[in-house]
């Protein structure tokens, strides 16, 4: 059975909306706009795309990411990477042609289904819609959380605000940095 890992650009208040600059949020580009770049903190990343087998995301993630990554050297490991992407509306004609094999997960039921077959984990990037579906299905095995230290208020959160019973997490990994960033990461406790 294949690890689910949800990944995030978090603020402490719980906004993930827009870290790296995309249009139409109030404080878009939020990551490197107010904190002082620690490289050091960034090791999880190059590490994610070692470790993971597969990338999963939902269509406005792929949408924003599909034009931009597979050129981009700091995600090299990704380009020949398997990407699903769960959408009810994307169809295969706007997949994109230079960034590997991508299949279409028209349900979390078919999300449940990628974890059951054999692999290394898979990578949850951005798209907050499908984490609140994620985690409230259960799929969600372990997030990596890089909490900058901002409250920005308004914008799309990494949790739903779903009505269920308590979900426990066990603190595995933990690493405060200079320029006031954390890196949490919590397994999902089942």
């Amino acid at each position: 059975m294949r690890t689910l890992i949800s990944t995030a650009f978090i603020s402490l208040d719980g906004v993930v909306e827009a870290p790296g600059g995309e249009p139409g949020y109030r404080n878009s580009g939020w990551t490197f706009k107010h904190v002082e770049f620690a490289p050091e903190a960034f090791e999880i990343k190059e590490r994610e795309q070692r470790e993971a087998a597969a990338i999963l995301m939902g269509r406005v993630s792929y949408e924003a990411f599909s034009p931009v990554w597979p050129d981009m050297p700091e995600f090299a490991d990704y380009r020949t990477m398997p990407k699903y992407v769960v959408s009810k509306t994307l169809t295969e004609d706007k997949l994109v042609s230079n960034w590997g094999e991508t299949t279409i997960l028209r349900s979390l039921d078919e999300v449940a289904g990628l974890k059951q077959t054999e692999g290394g984990p898979v990578i949850v990037h951005g798209s907050a819609t499908l984490n609140h579906g994620l985690s409230d299905a259960g799929l969600i095995d372990r997030y990596h959380l890089l909490v900058f230290p901002l409250l920005l208020g308004a914008g799309k959160r990494l949790f739903s605000a779903t009505d269920k019973d308590t979900q426990k997490l066990k603190l595995v990994e933990h690493e405060v940095y200079a320029n006031g960033l954390q890196k949490q990461v919590f397994d999902v406790v089942r």
